[in-house]
């Protein structure tokens, strides 16, 4: 007999077409409350981003103008600079924090819906919002215990970007020690890339773990840990898949924003003299950042929204083939126990 099915895929163990169309399943079904969630957040951060910028040129704008006025042979000076880079890290790391929330709150999220997608139940976009809300925490807790596995390869490749640049710089004098910054920093991150990329698989269903389980965040690591061991390769190359899949989407949806952008940026610039102002030029060029930042909206939404559906699903088919949660999955779905099928004889 077929594995039973209530909701978005069988209840058994899972091929790469029961997660790609469980995945697009739940997206269809559930796409009010996922697709909603994530307009509201990035839609919400992004307005809060662009009305923090707002006010940190209104206060830095004379600033702003003075040191754009130089010219190439003057220098700019303290009293200008010090605005400028404390507003411009204000900002940073107003940034870091709003990202940091609403990717916590998204990865919450996703695996709220998959609880009710994976049994066939309806759920509603407040109860989304209070399960997502009730676990951000110790999900922002894992995000940030995973991301923190790529900071050692990403400072390494910064070095040895900074080292190119001052390689290029002092190509007469001084070059050498840039080019052996240059070599260290290239091999550092290439040693150091695999093994962040396999802990960034072994940790992957961490997300997941938090909102099916209730754990915290050292022990989602390691229960994920738990999951993805004997089947590492498997999930790798489902998760990228993924990822690769959600990326070209979402550049495929962001050409047509940056297409349209163009033409009010490009009249505008055209109808302005030959000494147009900073505002001048902010105003010309909005119509090409509105769009852009509508584009990067929704392929975000996407590249967000459609690889943690895959591993939500990644972290139910491994608790299938592993601790046999199939039947609990059916009886909490109110479908009746499958009984085997009579022995009719044989060999």
């Amino acid at each position: 007999m077929p594995p039973p099915k209530p909701g978005v895929i069988p209840l058994a163990p899972l091929k790469l077409g029961d997660l790609l169309g469980g995945a697009f399943s739940t997206m269809g079904r559930y796409g009010k409350q996922l697709f909603g969630m994530a307009a509201a957040l990035y839609g919400g951060a992004a307005l809060l981003m662009v009305a923090a910028v707002a006010v940190a040129y209104s206060a830095v704008a004379d600033h702003l103008e003075r040191v754009i006025s130089l010219s190439y042979e003057e220098e700019a000076a303290s009293s200008d600079i010090v605005p400028l880079v404390v507003s411009g890290a204000l900002l940073l790391l107003l940034g870091i924090g709003v990202m940091a929330l609403v990717s916590g709150l998204m990865y919450a999220a996703v695996p709220a819906v998959l609880q009710e997608a994976v049994l066939g139940r309806s759920v509603s976009f407040g109860t989304v919002w209070r399960r997502a809300g009730s676990r951000v925490t110790p999900v922002i807790g894992t995000v940030v215990l995973t991301a923190l596995i790529a900071v050692v390869p990403m400072i390494l490749l910064m070095v040895a970007f900074i080292a190119v640049i001052v390689s290029l710089l002092t190509m007469e004098s001084g070059g050498a020690g840039a080019a052996t910054a240059t070599g260290l920093g290239v091999l550092g991150a290439l040693l150091t890339g695999p093994l962040a990329v396999w802990l960034w698989i072994k940790f992957c269903l961490a997300p997941a773990v938090v909102v099916f389980e209730g754990q915290g965040p050292f022990a989602a690591l390691r229960r994920s840990s738990q999951l993805v061991r004997g089947d590492w390769w498997r999930i790798f190359g489902i998760t990228l898949l993924a990822v690769a899949m959600a990326a070209a989407a979402g550049y495929v949806i962001q050409m047509p924003f940056s297409i349209l952008g163009m033409f009010p940026g490009v009249i505008g610039t055209s109808s302005m003299g030959d000494d147009p102002s900073t505002a001048a030029v902010l105003v010309a060029v909005s119509g090409y950042l509105v769009a852009t930042l509508l584009g990067q909206l929704v392929s975000q939404i996407i590249s967000t929204t459609f690889p943690q559906l895959v591993v939500g699903l990644l972290y139910v088919d491994r608790r299938i083939r592993t601790e046999n949660l199939g039947p609990v999955l059916a009886e909490a779905a109110g479908l009746p126990q499958q009984s085997p099928p009579p022995y009719g004889g044989g060999l």
